[in-house]
């Protein structure tokens, strides 16, 4: 285990290759480093990231395919009972909507297609509907399936891999500490049931959180190191975006620096998975967002939930000039000037 006294970047990077666990103390090291070294802790990150995926960004793409109306309290979300956030609220989308929002994240060879709903559980009613339209998908296009429905019963998660689902997003959001801060409708284990209900049933876990809730630095510490227990695979890394009319809409904690250390963070705790900068990268990182790519491999394209995301060829243009390459649904890099033709 690697400890702080004269932390040395590059030895906390061969710790991370070589598979070991950073204590507490490196950690919050890493959190709390002087800007004048950040620069360094993000080439000793790169080192990590790129021993894994050398210089390839993965691209996923999000739908919103049920808004709103959700029961649970959740004190960061727009779409929660509490929220009075000025937000579209619909059913799920019809299977057509579906495939052509999936359509559009072939055209931009997003390597994951990620269906997302609100609420606290699916019904039956909707639970099948998704089912259907999983199959469409599958059968219409060659994408991997992310599905993000919320709290999951083992007999769920089984159906969802007899169909294709290739991935199942659930995230932690915070340390098992805080989450009572965050949400009061249902709790940090509840959440980690579903990731091992995925497990159980052979289905490829994402997992992550959001940072800038009011959490201490040990709550964020605490979270990479459950992520990193329970051994998921996909790890989205938000940044609170405060909309206005949730309980969160005055917290403004955020730095670009910071924000680039927990992300170093990140991967010195979870160095062989996939770390996608999520949303909130274009509010809190903004100029500084190509710097996230060094410790970071993924990125969603596109907007998310309720707010708008970058333009997509400001995304594009953003990996090409740092010297990165798109990573094609098939693993290979694939150079960002081939996709630029496709997009309107």
């Amino acid at each position: 285990m690697l400890k702080s006294s004269a932390l040395n970047w590059n030895e906390l990077a061969n710790c991370a290759l070589a598979g070991e666990i950073l204590t507490r103390e490196a950690a919050r090291a890493v959190l709390n480093a002087p800007d004048s070294v950040l620069l360094e802790q993000l080439a000793a990150a790169y080192r990590v990231r790129y021993h894994y995926w050398e210089n390839r960004v993965r691209l996923h793409f999000l739908l919103n395919a049920q808004s709103g109306l959700c029961p649970e309290d959740c004190h960061y979300c727009s779409q929660s009972k509490i929220s009075t956030a000025e937000i579209e609220k619909y059913p799920l989308l019809a299977k057509e909507k579906i495939l052509d929002a999936a359509a559009q994240a072939k055209k931009l060879q997003a390597g994951t297609f990620c269906m997302v709903i609100s609420g606290r559980s699916p019904s039956e009613r909707v639970f099948t509907q998704v089912l259907d339209a999983v199959q469409a998908v599958k059968a219409n296009y060659d994408l991997k399936i992310c599905a993000c429905l919320g709290l999951l019963s083992q007999e769920q998660t089984q159906r969802l891999a007899e169909v294709g689902v290739d991935r199942v997003n659930h995230n932690l959001n915070t340390s098992d500490d805080y989450h009572s801060q965050i949400c009061t409708t249902h709790t940090f284990n509840d959440r980690t049931a579903t990731i091992e209900n995925v497990k159980a049933a052979g289905i490829t876990t994402c997992s992550g959180g959001i940072i800038g809730m009011g959490e201490s630095d040990d709550d964020v510490i605490d979270l990479a190191f459950s992520l990193r227990k329970l051994n998921v695979t996909s790890v989205p890394v938000n940044f609170l975006i405060p909309i206005p009319g949730t309980p969160f809409e005055k917290i403004k904690d955020l730095n670009p620096r910071y924000c680039l250390r927990v992300l170093c963070l990140f991967r010195f705790v979870l160095p062989t998975q996939e770390i996608r900068i999520a949303g909130g990268r274009e509010v809190h990182l903004r100029s500084l967002q190509p710097l996230g790519l060094y410790p970071a491999n993924s990125i969603f394209i596109g907007d998310y939930l309720t707010t708008p995301g970058q333009a997509t060829h400001s995304d594009l243009k953003m990996i090409r000039d740092a010297g990165f390459a798109i990573e094609s649904p098939d693993g290979s890099p694939m150079e960002v000037d081939s996709l630029t033709t496709v997009i309107s």
